[in-house]
């Protein structure tokens, strides 16, 4: 069995990831739902196995002997290109990957907010995309990115694991560079950024104390700085960037995240009323109210301020799914199923349940 067959498949039947399991066929995810790919056999660990080997390297096939575990990326045709995660359970190869579209998304198409123009053509500061895992964020950076590329003249680097979205140089000069292949780590590449003078910086995540350390340091030079996590709130997007730290370096680490935050987007990928999915996102500016809560570390006060500030472009995450109802974008089921606090949603919508 070829994997790119498989994934040439998996493609016309508009698949956002395929699992490799031993004793299991392939599994699709489709619109968010996993469902078995129909007419393919049950997979054996020779198939996984073989199927790694197509689209590794030797080099990748020995780093995941020694640890179980690798991520990478790979270019299938026509510009498509895969994210791969290869693993063991239960002593055998499996694999998860993610099928990455060979046109960058574009803002306007993706139905994201304005925010996030803003955002991307800002000179300096902190902006951080969060959400659960599959919930988009890379597609949504990418599209940021996309964005500044056509409109501006910068130089953007990233430092990704693995790249994802590869960008042409279009308006901007775009720096991709990639874990284990370009660098060692987000903060060595962070240690060394500065001196490829660059005007926007990409780090694919803040894992640690010393990446997150960096990622403010370079911050508060004056350089636009983006970056994701996996919070499922835009509050709790800023305590786990603050726990990162030790107890003791909290209280500074506070000042520091408050001094350069712009803003935090926390997104889901809801199914649409038809087909397909959009994002609905939680948006959190960092206006002076948020930066004080940051600062005093009063971040449960944090949700009742995005409420309360509105008219400044922020929404709760139940706000933005009561908004893409009303729009008829999504079913009210997607928006009790996803919704944090369905109270709050029945008083958006006057206390009465659409049916």
């Amino acid at each position: 069995m070829e994997l790119k067959r498989l994934v040439e498949k998996a493609r016309e039947l508009r698949t956002s990831d395929v699992h490799l399991i031993v004793n299991c066929p392939p599994m699709l995810r489709i619109d968010g739902n996993l469902q078995p790919l129909a007419d393919f056999p049950v997979l054996k660990s020779d198939d996984i196995v073989s199927m790694f080997n197509e689209i590794s390297s030797s080099e990748q096939q020995e780093q995941f002997q020694k640890k179980s575990e690798l991520d990478f990326a790979y270019s299938i045709s026509d510009g498509w290109r895969i994210r791969c995660n290869a693993y063991k359970q239960q002593g055998v190869t499996s694999m998860a990957i993610r099928l990455l579209p060979s046109n960058i998304p574009n803002v306007d198409d993706l139905g994201l907010p304005n925010v996030c123009k803003e955002l991307i053509t800002r000179p300096r500061g902190l902006v951080i995309i969060t959400g659960p895992t599959g919930s988009g964020k890379s597609t949504s950076l990418a599209a940021m990115i996309q964005y500044l590329n056509n409109t501006e003249r910068r130089h953007i680097v990233t430092i990704e694991d693995p790249v994802e979205y590869i960008h042409p140089n279009i308006k901007c000069a775009v720096s991709q560079r990639e874990l284990a292949v370009d660098t060692d780590s987000f903060a060595s590449a962070l240690k060394y950024v500065l001196r490829q003078d660059p005007d926007v910086i990409l780090v694919g995540e803040m894992r640690d104390s010393e990446t997150a350390s960096a990622v403010l340091t370079v911050a508060e030079t004056g350089h636009l700085v983006l970056s994701t996590g996996h919070a499922p709130s835009a509050a709790q997007s800023v305590e786990r960037i603050v726990d990162l730290f030790p107890p003791h370096e909290r209280p500074m680490a506070q000042t520091r995240l408050a001094s350069v935050l712009l803003g935090v987007l926390c997104q889901v990928l809801v199914p649409r009323a038809k087909q397909g999915r959009i994002a609905a996102i939680e948006i959190m500016l960092a206006n002076p109210a948020i930066k004080n809560l940051i600062r005093e570390g009063k971040i449960h006060l944090i949700p009742n301020t995005i409420r309360t500030h509105s008219q400044a472009g922020m929404q709760m995450l139940d706000e933005a799914l009561v908004k893409l109802y009303q729009k008829g974008t999504i079913t009210w089921e997607s928006v009790m199923a996803f919704c944090q606090d369905k109270a709050e949603v029945e008083k958006l919508t006057t206390g009465k349940i659409p049916h």
